[in-house]
């Protein structure tokens, strides 16, 4: 399905039926990354996904696209279909979009998970290293995009999972060198958002032990903080891949809770 937005289309999807959960993909992801997830969860519960800003189908505002516009297109995607309470579920870049949508439509969560995500804003090291990364997309986007995309997964599990690798390549390589840089400036200049976290009913974070992008010990004690309950799974970045079964397991036990 598409929704016209502000001259370009956002495409979603909406199946199942039930209390409504809202799937939000990551960087250089897109919805089809939550084909197990929601292949288990469409037949308890209402399931919708969104391809955020200049990812998948959905077409780019601009050269930058903060994490509050990409909260706005959601949050158009979901007035259209008329839904006043969801639990919200964003991986990575997604939760932090989530967090977003969370800080202008509080009354709208019912619940949120982080799933390898935080609330925290970029350091000034990883702000420089969205700043590189945008000058080397420019320069060289498909090689940019393979090492971004390895260097998300545990390095034991690459070998195992190399066929789950190469296919998260490919999509990575779908997203344009627009939407790579709009999306990057927007995670770069996002907000903390901590305090967020304390205004809502029930929050979830799924943590990679062995993730490389966020420090599982500072995620852990970020959860801890704001009385949140949490995993931990023997993996790195992408959950969705490295630990399928524990996480939907997870995410099953985070659901009958957000009520």
């Amino acid at each position: 399905m598409t929704l016209e937005y502000k001259g370009t289309y956002i495409f979603y999807s909406d199946q199942g039926k039930g209390s409504t959960i809202v799937l939000l993909h990551g960087f250089l992801e897109n919805s089809l990354m939550w084909i197990d997830v929601k292949s288990v969860l469409v037949k308890r519960y209402r399931i919708i996904t969104i391809d955020l800003l200049g990812h998948g189908q959905t077409g780019c505002l601009g050269y930058i696209h903060t994490m509050e516009q990409m909260a706005d297109a959601v949050l158009a995607v979901l007035k259209s279909l008329r839904l006043r309470r969801v639990v919200m579920i964003g991986h990575s870049m997604g939760g932090y979009v989530a967090l977003a949508l969370a800080q202008r439509s509080p009354n709208m969560i019912k619940g949120l998970c982080l799933m390898n995500s935080t609330a925290q804003a970029d350091d000034k090291d990883r702000k420089g290293l969205r700043v590189r990364a945008n000058k080397m997309a420019q320069r060289n986007f498909n090689n940019m995009v393979r090492m971004s995309v390895g260097n998300l997964f545990y390095a034991k599990n690459l070998k195992q999972l190399e066929q789950e690798v190469q296919r998260t390549r490919e999509q990575a390589l779908k997203t344009p060198v627009q939407g790579y840089i709009a999306a990057n400036e927007g995670m770069r200049i996002r907000s903390d958002r901590k305090a967020v976290l304390q205004e809502l009913q029930s929050v979830f974070y799924v943590i990679g032990l062995f993730d490389p992008v966020l420090s599982a010990k500072v995620i852990l004690e970020e959860a801890t903080a704001v009385n949140a309950h949490y995993v931990i799974l023997e993996g790195g970045h992408m959950s969705h891949l490295e630990n399928t079964d524990e996480l939907i397991v997870a995410l099953k036990k985070f659901l009958s809770l957000a009520k």
